[in-house]
């Protein structure tokens, strides 16, 4: 629930960063997606891939913001900041994920 209410959160990104449309996309998509964390806590054993798909993602957006830290010098203490925080929700989601169900066959 806390990884959605931060992503619905960037919501104030998208509203106020008008001159930042391509950072406007991508909060866009991170404010869906928390809307679907937020739905799919009610059952995480259900919800298992969109959990997964949260924390593989958020390892992604991390080592893209790694590579870019490398070519911006001047936003390297932002990007590898904002990576870490991307390294750590991902974590976070593996280690919160339930359990696989396994059903005994009959």
């Amino acid at each position: 629930m806390i990884v959605g209410l931060l992503f619905v959160a960037t919501v104030y990104g998208v509203v106020q960063l008008r001159e930042e449309e391509t950072l406007q996309m991508i909060l866009s998509v991170y404010v869906t997606l928390g809307v679907f964390l937020l739905l799919a806590a009610r059952n995480p054993s259900a919800n298992r891939s969109l959990i997964a798909f949260t924390a593989w993602s958020s390892f992604a957006h991390a080592a893209v913001m790694a590579v870019q830290s490398l070519h911006d010098v001047g936003e390297r203490g932002h990007l590898l900041g904002g990576g870490l925080a991307f390294v750590v929700i991902g974590v976070a989601m593996i280690l919160l994920a339930p359990a696989k169900v396994r059903v005994v066959g009959s």
